[in-house]
């Protein structure tokens, strides 16, 4: 079986953008055990490593499958925070859950523009 184990996300901000993320997601954060990152433990398997940098760098999008009751939770967390999101992925801020594949779905971004997806059902992958 092959697993992603972390992955690098480019910020301007690393503990800014890795502690908002984390925050959202009710998940815990803080300094990787090795090199310049900021760590985001989302499972037991997987971990997204922040690191500062000022070169340009694309802006990626990650979908986090999450279960209905954890989507409510980190929903009511976006909503407190202010924070815009919309229910198409390159649609307007309507601060509206899609609910079109079964399940719900919302996207946001974060400041240095990568682009957060939540969903409870996978359209991504047979059932």
């Amino acid at each position: 079986m092959i697993e992603l184990d972390h992955f690098i996300v480019s910020s301007r901000d690393k503990a800014a953008s890795a502690g908002q993320l984390a925050g959202l997601l009710g998940v815990a954060w803080g300094e990787a055990r090795f090199g310049p990152f900021m760590a985001v433990y989302l499972n037991d398997g997987l971990t997204l490593d922040f690191v500062d940098t000022d070169q340009p760098f694309p802006v990626e999008h990650f979908c986090f499958r999450v279960p209905p009751q954890e989507f409510d939770a980190i929903l009511a967390r976006l909503q407190a925070a202010g924070i815009a999101y919309r229910s198409k992925v390159a649609g307007p801020v309507d601060h509206e859950v899609d609910t079109q594949f079964g399940g719900k779905v919302v996207y946001w971004n974060e400041p240095d523009g990568h682009q957060w997806e939540m969903l409870t059902v996978s359209y991504a992958r047979p059932t």
